[in-house]
């Protein structure tokens, strides 16, 4: 990051020569003598620290100071003026700016102050970037695929994002119901406020309770102090509730005063607390038919499911596995620092045909693996696990040419490939290998 600042001053005089005090200290500095010059400057440049006269010929220097943070919100803005006066002092620094100095009387201040506003910068660029690099990592963007399942399911969770409506994901295990959450919470108004994830079935009823609402000091034994819930500290942002369908009935009834007036009980409390919090709510279950048997509440699934978004199984997106497959095998090979991977047709053949229970987690588990097993460019069927070679098959389990597939392919698992090894084991020339592998097409 450079160290740059940009003086915007009409007085071309006082510009020259903030310029050269500035450059002294090592600063790289721009000038212009025009807010839209200015501008133009910041647009092309990386500039860290700006100096702006508040008279200029055409913007107010304190109203340039939100154009500039709109442009770049990490920047620092100086304010500089002849006539100082408090009014404008005060609407500077509601506008964002870092500091509102006098020309003249406060000469000797501008280079400690360029110093902590550079500081100030830095810190905010960093800031800037986490909090970019989050944004980008829970946006829909960052959802993979691109069957029409997965797009209804986006477009859906796109529409409903902006608004306050409950929402609840329904889907198998692994098929990214917190992603969607996420991306839900970063596209809507509350993006600025926490995002705070629960797991219900991770908790004994009485700990999830005190988990969600909180308890004061003396509520039940080691309650030694007041101690926030997650749904408070969720406040004005959104709290995800996975596997809500585990959740006892007890605190079922509280959760639905939640939704119906954003009140609460802390443990031990006898008042009640106030919080404004949206719910995004999942579950692999099927809750009208669990409501109809008596294990969940009727009222609450209802007010739960305003707004129902179905999230696709991988085996109904079939077109999005190769896909998928391809993201998590570059993000893997970089972690590990190895060449680059391709996929044999009788790999991926594997991967299109197995019925992936643990959806787009087990898809990414299954890479990681390969990965770290792969030794040579080419990945071929024998790096994934055993039971991918024994689903589907229409081989007669009596007859012998089956039998000794499905052993040759069990050794090649068992040895990760090495086909020395494997004939060693199978007690068979390497040749003879070689034959039964192409014979029984196990590599394509």
């Amino acid at each position: 990051m450079a160290n740059s600042v940009l003086i915007i001053d009409d007085e071309k005089k006082i510009c020259s020569l903030l310029a050269r005090i500035i450059g002294l200290e090592g600063f790289t500095v721009f000038q212009a003598n025009t807010g839209k010059e200015g501008l133009k400057i910041l647009k092309a440049e990386d500039i860290q620290v700006v100096l702006s006269d508040v008279k200029l010929p055409d913007i107010n220097g304190v109203e340039l100071v939100k154009e500039i943070k709109k442009i770049r919100p990490y920047t620092e803005v100086i304010n500089l003026t002849a006539f100082g006066t408090i009014a404008d002092g005060v609407m500077a620094m509601r506008n964002g700016a870092f500091d509102y100095i006098t020309k003249g009387d406060d000469n000797d201040k501008i280079i400690p102050l360029v110093y902590k506003a550079m500081d100030k910068a830095r810190l905010n660029y960093r800031v800037y970037e986490l909090e970019s690099k989050i944004s980008r990592k829970y946006s829909f963007e960052s959802i993979l695929g691109k069957s029409r399942a997965i797009t209804e399911s986006i477009n859906l969770a796109r529409k409903v994002a902006v608004t306050d409506t409950t929402v609840l994901l329904l889907g198998e295990t692994g098929t990214g119901k917190e992603v969607f959450a996420q991306a839900i919470h970063q596209t809507s108004p509350r993006i600025s406020k926490p995002f705070v994830a629960v797991n219900c079935s991770g908790f004994n009823p009485e700990l999830l309770e005190s988990e969600l609402f909180g308890y004061l000091a003396g509520a039940f034994t080691g309650a030694v102090k007041d101690k926030k819930g997650l749904i408070e500290e969720a406040d004005e942002g959104t709290i995800f509730l996975d596997e809500i369908g585990e959740m006892n009935m007890d605190l079922q009834a509280k959760l639905l005063r939640v939704l119906e007036n954003q009140t609460y009980i802390k443990v031990g409390a006898t008042q009640t607390s106030k919080v404004n919090v949206r719910i995004i709510a999942a579950t692999n279950r099927d809750l009208k038919k669990e409501a109809e048997k008596g294990n969940f509440r009727l009222d609450l699934y209802y007010r739960l499911s305003i707004f129902t978004i179905e999230l696709p199984p991988l085996t109904h997106r079939k077109e999005d596995i190769l896909l998928i497959a391809q993201h998590y095998l570059r993000e893997f090979t970089a972690k590990v620092n190895k060449p680059e991977f391709s996929m044999e047709k009788e790999f991926s053949r594997l991967l299109l045909n197995h019925n992936w229970k643990g959806n787009i987690r087990e898809l990414k588990n299954v890479m990681e693996r390969v990965v770290i097993l792969a030794e040579e460019s080419q990945l071929g069927a024998h790096l994934l696990p055993y039971e991918f070679h024994n689903e589907h098959t229409t081989d007669d389990p009596f007859n012998m040419q089956a039998v000794e597939k499905q052993h040759i392919v069990k050794v090649l698992h068992y040895t990760h490939g090495n086909k020395t090894e494997t004939a060693r084991l199978l007690g068979i020339g390497l040749t003879t290998l070689y034959r039964k592998i192409e014979e029984y097409q196990l590599e394509k």
